[in-house]
């Protein structure tokens, strides 16, 4: 057996930032759907701009501005790292737990936000 085929290639290392990348990839499309998607309807949403920040309504127009950018910004990140190939699992782990992770966080925060919008 030759001992070669088993040396790697240190340009297929796909270093350790890249996969920090790819997550905020992920968290920013995620972020972008339910912006772009309320403010396309028609219908205010929290954002950061908002007062309180992430608790007030913004109108539906910035909405469509904060969902755009989100949904551009993450997307040039992907264009620019996505993981090379499908076979490049952690890669897309990275992008997937990005997503999922900014999912959860929106899910719990805006569900918090939206229950004592109704209670009062």
């Amino acid at each position: 057996m030759d001992g070669s085929s088993i040396i790697m290639d240190r340009s297929m290392i796909t270093p350790w930032y890249c996969y920090l990348l790819q997550l905020l990839a992920g968290a920013l499309v995620t972020n972008g759907i339910p912006h772009f998607v309320q403010g396309l309807s028609g219908a205010a949403f929290q954002s950061p701009f908002a007062t309180p920040s992430g608790v007030g309504e913004s109108s539906p127009q910035l909405n469509v501005y904060w969902g755009f950018a989100n949904l551009a910004g993450g997307s040039v990140v992907l264009a620019k790292l996505a993981p090379p190939s499908a076979e490049n699992y952690l890669g897309w782990a990275c992008v997937g737990l990005g997503s999922l992770v900014m999912g959860t966080f929106a899910a719990r925060h805006f569900g918090k936000v939206r229950a004592r919008t109704v209670a009062s």
